[in-house]
């Protein structure tokens, strides 16, 4: 099958790999479609922890179930499922094995940039056939990251503000989610014109090039970025009950500077939220039942789709900044 390998330090390429039948507790999945995040940026740049190169990327996606191993009970030859990097229900399986130029390699418990792949069944939700591959592939990650955050990180309430920093593919599943929860003022700062059009799509009342003035403040900001002046700017906006979300990771050794005012309110938060709490086994059931009842709409989001062969081309378009979320087609 073909896979893409990162085989070095921003280095990445498709080709050949061997795959074997799933063992104890691993599902094999025919891949349909999946997505480019921006942890698998971090990942190539080789500033979030990853596996010996060479391995195969990706932590979002959807497929058919082509086999199962022993001990399997929750997902069985084909389902759809949705591929997720959070864990859900079944067995946390050891490290599928794959060969690459006659070598055996192993990868993550979940990838998805590849023809088919074998995942840990704790890390695939089966899904109804009649579910979209966008919805599915963004419930990996981009949605179900937002949704979770909005929801239980940030428990914003019917009217309450918000500022998302960063309008890229989890921005805008942001700003939609937030639209969802009833949020009275939605705001996002994203410092490339081309892409506030992405933000007022997908249902943002205002955009900015520049983080708004001292003295506009927000109930919830979520940054998506990472970057620490965004995130130091950011602060300064916060409410006095306000609560900042970070889901965006900063460098090592990031700190923040003297002059944040966190006590000219009463319970400001600031937390770090690991794909927003999100549980996978419970919660894309009901996201699929709100995308079935209209309530979830995807419109926009999705802003590019390639095919695995041009795979560096769309890691381009995410490190430019240059898109939304793009789907990778297989």
């Amino acid at each position: 099958m073909l896979a893409a390998l990162q085989t070095n330090i921003n280095e990445v390429r498709v080709e050949w790999v061997g795959r074997q039948h799933p063992e104890f507790g691993q599902v094999q999945v025919k891949m349909r479609a999946a997505g480019i995040c921006g942890a698998q940026l971090m990942e190539l740049a080789g500033t979030k922890p990853s596996g010996p190169f060479p391995h195969i990327m990706g932590h979002e996606g959807v497929g058919i179930v082509q086999a199962v191993g022993h001990g399997v009970t929750t997902v069985k030859e084909g389902d759809k499922v949705v591929l997720h990097w959070r864990k859900g229900n079944g067995i946390e399986s050891d490290f599928p094995a794959y060969t690459h130029n006659g070598s055996r390699i192993t990868s993550g418990k979940i990838v998805t940039w590849a023809q088919e792949v074998t995942v840990s069944e704790n890390r695939c939700t089966s899904v109804p056939h009649d579910a979209p591959d966008e919805l599915c592939t963004l419930l990996g990650c981009g949605l179900s990251t937002a949704l979770g955050t909005i929801e239980q990180e940030a428990n914003l309430k019917v009217g309450e503000s918000v500022l998302i920093i960063g309008c890229g593919g989890l921005g805008l599943n942001l700003i939609r989610a937030a639209k969802i929860r009833g949020a009275s003022r939605i705001v996002f700062y994203e410092r490339i014109g081309e892409k506030h059009e992405y933000g007022y799509s997908s249902g943002a009342h205002c955009g900015y090039m520049l983080l708004p003035m001292a003295g506009d403040t927000f109930d919830v900001i979520i940054d998506t970025t990472g970057n620490g002046c965004a995130i130091e700017d950011g602060l300064n906006l916060l409410g006095p009950s306000g609560r900042f979300i970070m889901v965006g990771q900063p460098k090592d050794g990031f700190t923040i500077k003297d002059g944040f005012r966190m006590f000219d309110g009463e319970g400001k938060t600031i937390k770090a939220t690991q794909g927003g709490g999100f549980r996978p086994h419970l919660d894309i059931p009901r996201y699929v039942a709100a995308w079935r009842a209209g309530i979830i709409n995807l419109d926009g989001i999705i802003t590019h789709r390639i095919p695995l062969s041009k795979i560096e081309e769309g890691i381009e378009l995410v490190r430019q900044g240059n898109a939304g979320r793009v789907l990778i087609e297989l």
